[in-house]
């Protein structure tokens, strides 16, 4: 369960990692002095990464809603703790998120907003 909370954060780190590293030095391979993302089969599965992401946080919603239900229910197997402590998690990893989500549109628009 901690390797799931986890992967969120460590896929997106990847992801930032990948898109830095993945970058040609100015003024190679092009000849107008500017640097070009790098073809690689990693830049092909950045939509798989962020599904399974956001497939991630959606378990993890899943499982608080799980935990809360058997609270609820008087099931002894499931504390307060670990109800609170999954619903943290869960809320974390949503907001995180929407902050991926908010920093797209951002992008998306600043790059619409561009002169041809």
């Amino acid at each position: 369960m901690d390797i799931k909370t986890n992967s969120l954060y460590a896929q997106m780190q990847s992801m930032s990692m990948e898109a830095m590293g993945n970058r040609l030095p100015i003024g190679q391979e092009n000849g107008m002095g500017m640097g070009t993302p790098a073809v690689s089969k990693s830049g092909s599965d950045f939509g798989s990464l962020l599904k399974d992401a956001v497939n991630n946080v959606n378990e993890l919603q899943k499982d608080v809603s799980e935990k809360k239900m058997a609270f609820e229910m008087g099931d002894r197997s499931v504390t307060l703790a670990d109800t609170m402590i999954a619903a943290s998690k869960a809320g974390i990893a949503f907001d995180a998120t929407i902050q991926v989500r908010n920093k797209f549109v951002e992008a998306y628009k600043e790059i619409m907003s561009m002169p041809v």
